[in-house]
C-alpha cells in the first residue's frame, strides 16, 4: 500500500484536495507580524488580510520545516509499513528538503522495508498544483507509482507559469533584480515578467513598459502556446489584484471559449516573495524556457 503526499506550496485549493480525497498534506510555514502560520490550501486563509499587512510594511518570512516536523508527517506510515510517494514543490527553491532527507534517512534505518519516493515537480504554486491534480487523479484510478512517474515525466516540463509582479522591491529582496534595476524600472513603470524555467527556478525573462502591455503579453503567449486543453485547465491567480486577474481571465475566455479556467488567489508562502498586486497564469504547453 502507498500513501500519496503533497505540500501546500503547490497551492492546489483545499476544495480540489477534498474532491480528490487527499489528506496527506504537508503544511508549509510562514510568519507575519511575529506569528507563525501554516498554509492550509486556502481553507482558512484570508488573502486580503495577508496582502494588506504586506502593503502596510509587515514583511512575511518563510522558513523550512525541520527534520522532526517531517518525522511527524511520515513516521505513522513507516510504522504501518506503507510506502510513501511525495510530489513536492521545487527543491531549487528551498533548503527544506535537506531536512526532509535527514528525517527519511533516520526513519529508513528504523523501518528498512518501507519505500520512500519524492518526485520533484520543479515548480511551485499552481505549476506544481496542476501536477498534483493530475497525479492524484491517476493514483485514485489505481495507476501504479511507476505509471504516475511516467505521467509526470511527460507533464512536468510542460507546465508553464508566467508572472507579472507589481512591486519590484519584492524581486529585489529575492535577488531577482538589483537595487538599481528595481529603482530604474520603477521610475519607467516597467513590469518584469517572471517565468518558471526548466530547472525549477524563477527568472525574469522579459521587461514590458506598463501593466496593460504586460498583461496582454502573458495572455497572448498563453493563448499561442497552450496545449492539451481537453486534459488540463488554465489557472489564473492574483495576489489581491482581482481586477487585473479578471482582465486576464476575460482575455483568455474570449480567445479560448472552450478552455476550463480556474481562478484563485496566490497563497501566503509564494505571496511573501512576489508581493501584492502580482498576477499569474499557469498552463500546460510546450517545454518551459531554459
Amino acid at each position: 500500500m502507498t500513501a500519496f503526499f503533497f505540500d501546500t506550496n503547490s497551492e492546489l485549493l483545499w476544495t480540489k484536495a477534498k474532491e480528490l480525497n487527499l489528506t496527506n498534506i504537508i503544511k508549509m510555514p510562514y510568519t507575519v507580524c511575529g506569528i507563525e502560520y501554516f498554509y492550509d490550501l486556502g481553507e482558512s486563509y484570508d488573502a486580503k488580510w495577508f496582502f494588506d499587512l504586506v502593503r502596510q510594511g509587515n514583511m512575511p518570512i518563510t522558513s523550512a520545516l525541520n527534520p522532526e516536523d517531517y518525522k511527524t508527517y511520515f513516521e505513522p506510515f513507516f510504522k504501518n509499513g506503507e510506502d510513501i510517494f511525495y510530489l513536492s514543490f521545487s527543491a531549487e527553491m528551498s533548503a527544506t528538503f535537506k531536512y526532509m532527507d535527514l528525517a527519511v534517512e533516520e526513519l529508513s534505518k528504523t523501518y528498512p522495508n518501507v519505500k520512500f519516493i519524492r518526485y520533484d515537480s520543479k515548480a511551485i504554486s499552481m505549476a506544481a498544483g496542476l501536477q498534483v491534480y493530475a497525479a492524484a487523479k491517476a493514483f485514485n484510478e489505481g495507476k501504479s507509482i511507476d505509471e504516475i512517474i511516467e505521467l509526470l515525466n511527460e507533464l512536468a516540463p510542460r507546465v508553464n507559469a508566467y508572472i507579472v509582479v507589481d512591486d519590484l522591491q519584492h524581486l529585489k529582496r529575492g535577488g531577482r533584480l538589483s537595487g538599481a534595476q528595481a529603482f530604474i524600472a520603477g521610475i519607467l513603470k516597467i513590469k518584469p515578467i517572471v517565468k518558471l524555467v526548466v530547472n525549477g527556478t524563477l527568472a525574469v525573462k522579459e521587461k514590458v513598459p506598463g501593466l496593460n502591455k504586460a498583461l496582454l503579453s502573458i495572455a497572448t503567449e498563453t493563448i499561442t502556446k497552450v496545449k492539451d486543453l481537453d486534459k488540463y485547465p488554465i489557472v489564473v491567480l492574483d495576489a489581491d489584484a482581482k481586477n487585473e486577474g479578471d482582465r486576464l481571465l476575460n482575455m483568455l475566455k474570449e480567445a479560448l471559449p472552450n478552455a476550463e479556467i480556474w481562478r484563485q488567489s496566490v497563497g501566503p508562502v509564494i505571496g511573501a516573495h512576489c508581493g501584492p498586486g502580482t498576477v499569474a497564469i499557469v498552463f500546460v504547453g510546450s517545454e518551459r524556457p531554459v
